[in-house]
């Protein structure tokens, strides 16, 4: 599980790194890394899986198997980011071992395409 002082719960901070950070796109994720407001602060990491993906119990697997891929991901990005995974509808049909793949090169996208 994604320790809770990385998780993301503010809108603001969602529609400031969906905004201004860089975006890596993939068939069944997109995600969405910004850079630190303060150089000190801790990455944090949102999730957004729309119904689009499926039922309640579809949408709760997914941001489940994104949480815990996320969490040996942290590394991935600059100290400090935001980060939003948006899960597409064809992720709900995916395995973790299929979605792990696709969000490394999201985020590897995204990291690379953020402003500084």
């Amino acid at each position: 599980m994604l320790p809770r002082v990385h998780r993301m719960r503010d809108g603001e901070e969602f529609r400031q790194a969906m905004r201004r950070g860089g975006k890596g796109v993939q068939p069944d994720l997109v995600v969405h890394v910004g850079g630190p407001v303060e150089p000190t602060d801790v990455t944090s990491v949102g999730f957004v899986v729309s119904k689009k993906v499926g039922r309640a119990h579809d949408r709760n697997r997914v941001k489940r198997r994104l949480r815990h891929l996320m969490r040996d991901r942290l590394d991935a990005v600059p100290s400090g980011s935001r980060v939003v995974v948006r899960a597409l509808p064809g992720s709900a049909s995916r395995r973790a071992a299929d979605l792990g793949p696709q969000l490394d090169q999201a985020l590897h996208t995204a990291a690379s395409r953020v402003r500084r």
